[in-house]
């Protein structure tokens, strides 16, 4: 979208009341809130200081003054707090990174350890998402009732302890029993995590700030690979006997679960979202932690703030300047214990489908399938089939015959070592989404997030398509850099989307059935690229580049969220 065009402020207009009239408010927004709609778009809309309601005089703070959520959040300023809040989601973005991905790199030396043929590995490969995809629902609709930094403490434990026993399991079911709980932990982890950090973020700078963050997923990666060039191929690290074996790819796993383990332990010195805390009635505990924010930044800006409210909309006739009764009430309806977070579960979950969300709703689960089916499906398999050429010579459709022993009568691989060369090139393209990474950071709160999911999403499946025709090494390594760079464009732009276009009260379930419909999508990807790889790979190429292509197209039907509050 381009602001400075009369078009563009069109249909930024546009956007502003779809999400302000279908998404985030009740049915009688106008009579409450004592606005005209040109003047809450106004509103909406002004890039002026966005506390100056609160002011007067020379800068100085009315005492008493009642602050909307995203007033506060400007007059606390950015500092000391806000990069240690980036550090700490950073790291457990990474964590999350560093667990989806490490089974691709130990797939090459585990094979034979595990007696795995293609299907296993497709198996494998998936596994996690199955528990991502339970993790994400279950997780999320419970940091919707229950709070944001509970959960993301409890399911980053789940996600590293999963992962450390795993690595002692020597039989393939009960590693993959064990991956399968270390997925249940990172389901529930990422969208909280980034519906936590979202909600300390002023409009402002809400999309550049999520972009950041989104960054660390590429820094995870970047770690795994790292860590399985640097001890996977060392095979005389570990313990060796007749019964048990801890080589030097089970190490590998063990040092990927340092990340959530850490990270879970530092999120118990964290406050609860302020958000969270105001959206269900507990403005003074919100209030407190929004000081303490104010005081950790040593923002010059007074911050006297005696009530806050989410948006304007809540001001006056509606609630008396705080949180609606109504609201807080609906947070005991479910009553206590397991019951009560079931229903809570399943009201959050309707409400994503009833009339006000249901369009956007229906619009993200297509475009999370889309772009999870072509990445995952693709990318977990990259580091396998740079092992085969290495080992049999070829392309990636063609392969070679350099090494006719490769493979056993049963189609389960011959154990050989792993060259260096295999890790070397997944660290490439790990890599290669930094340049995708600083893109989106610059333009997310410039051009808009559709568009950059759009066009990524359809370059991502024209390079696969490519991907087909590709006859030597380097070309091979060269358009997979490329897949990997443009798809992290589309990744932000949609964990920018996911985040603005709910309100608060089911951001975290929202987020959590978008991910887990992108989970299905890469169970689906990751098998059928197994079932399908040791025929030809034309038809999941094809299946890829036409899945992401066509996903990209349905995203330019979502709103532009750019510059809007978040309720």
């Amino acid at each position: 979208m381009n602001d400075s065009a009369e078009d563009g402020i069109s249909n930024r207009a546009y956007d502003e009341a779809f999400l302000r009239d279908s998404h985030f408010t009740g049915d009688n927004d106008d009579e409450n809130d004592g606005l005209m709609e040109d003047e809450e778009t106004k509103l909406l809309a002004d890039d002026r200081d966005p506390y100056t309601r609160g002011r007067q005089g020379n800068g100085g703070v009315n005492n008493g003054a009642v602050f909307t959520y995203e007033e506060s959040l400007a007059a606390v300023g950015t500092g000391k707090f806000h990069l240690l809040l980036l550090l700490l989601c950073g790291w457990a973005v990474s964590s999350d990174a560093v667990e989806v991905l490490s089974v691709s790199f130990l797939l090459p030396s585990a094979t034979c350890d595990l007696h795995l043929d293609s299907q296993d590995k497709g198996w494998l490969n998936a596994i996690v998402f199955v528990g991502m995809m339970v993790g994400g629902y279950v997780w999320g609709s419970l940091a919707d009732k229950s709070g944001r930094r509970s959960v993301l403490m409890w399911s980053l434990t789940v996600n590293g302890l999963g992962g450390l026993l795993s690595s002692v399991s020597q039989v393939f079911w009960l590693f993959l029993v064990f991956r399968f709980i270390s997925g249940i932990g990172v389901g529930g982890s990422i969208p909280v995590i980034f519906t936590y950090f979202t909600e300390f973020q002023a409009r402002s700078r809400r999309g550049s700030m999520i972009s950041v963050l989104a960054t660390f997923w590429m820094a995870g990666n970047i770690l795994a690979a790292g860590l399985a060039w640097l001890v996977i191929p060392h095979t005389s690290l570990g313990y060796f006997s007749s019964e048990f074996k801890y080589n030097s790819w089970r190490i590998f796993i063990a040092l990927c679960t340092v990340p959530s383990l850490t990270s879970a332990a530092i999120f118990v010195l964290m406050p609860e979202s302020p958000k969270f805390l105001l959206k269900y009635g507990r403005e003074d505990e919100a209030i407190k932690v929004l000081k303490k924010i104010h005081r950790s930044n040593k923002s010059t800006a007074p911050f006297n703030i005696s009530g806050l409210v989410l948006s304007l909309d809540e001001t006056g006739k509606k609630d008396g300047g705080t949180v609606g009764v109504e609201e807080s009430v609906d947070v005991k309806k479910g009553g206590g214990g397991c019951c009560g977070a079931l229903c809570s579960m399943w009201e959050n979950t309707l409400t994503l489908f009833r009339p006000r969300l249901r369009s956007v709703t229906c619009l993200l689960l297509i475009v999370n399938f889309t772009i999870a089916f072509g990445y995952y499906g693709l990318f977990m398999w990259f580091p396998e089939i740079f092992n085969r050429i290495d080992k049999n010579g070829g392309t990636m459709c063609e392969p070679g015959n350099k090494n006719d022993n490769s493979t056993s009568s049963n189609g389960t691989a011959v154990c050989e070592p792993v060259g260096d060369i295999v890790y070397l090139e997944g660290f490439l393209t790990a890599v290669s989404n930094l340049p995708g990474n600083l893109l989106t950071i610059a333009l997310m709160d410039r051009i808009g997030r559709k568009i950059l999911l759009a066009s990524s999403m359809v370059i991502s499946g024209l390079s696969v398509f490519f991907l087909w025709f590709v006859h030597e090494r380097w070309q091979n390594i060269l358009m997979s850099c490329i897949f990997g760079a443009v798809s992290t464009i589309g990744f932000n732009a949609l964990d920018v989307l996911q985040t603005e276009l709910f309100p608060t009260d089911v951001r975290s379930t929202a987020f959590g059935v978008q991910t887990g419909i992108m989970r299905i999508a890469a169970i689906l990807g990751n098998v059928i690229f197994g079932l399908l790889v040791d025929v030809h790979c034309a038809i999941p190429m094809i299946l890829v580049a036409a899945l992401m292509a066509f996903g990209g197209l349905v995203s330019l039907r979502l709103p532009n969220t750019m510059g809007l509050d978040i309720h």
